[in-house]
């Protein structure tokens, strides 16, 4: 039986980023710092030796570079999209 991850689980923090991430249009304000945590509590995360973040969720697997400033570009959110729909995550109605 396949069943979906459950966003409740999460504190109001993950659950505020995971709702950002998915928000529309597009926010250019999503930090990496809260984006980090919430992948961190829903799958893992690993540094590699060049710096960047290899996130397994789920199925999904993708790597991330840090971003230059402290909040993510688009095609990063892009990216978040579709792993967290892969593995099953979306906002809170």
């Amino acid at each position: 039986m396949v069943t979906t991850p459950d966003p409740k689980h999460l504190d109001h923090h993950h659950r505020d980023t995971l709702a950002r991430i998915f928000g529309h249009p597009v926010g250019h304000n999503i930090e990496w710092r809260a984006v980090l945590s919430l992948l961190e509590a829903i799958g893992a995360v690993e540094r590699s030796h060049d710096g960047k973040f290899v996130v397994a969720l789920g199925s999904e697997v993708e790597t991330f570079d840090e971003p230059a400033g402290k909040d993510l570009d688009v095609q990063q959110v892009m990216d978040l999209r579709r792993m967290l729909t892969g593995a099953g995550y979306v906002p809170d109605a």
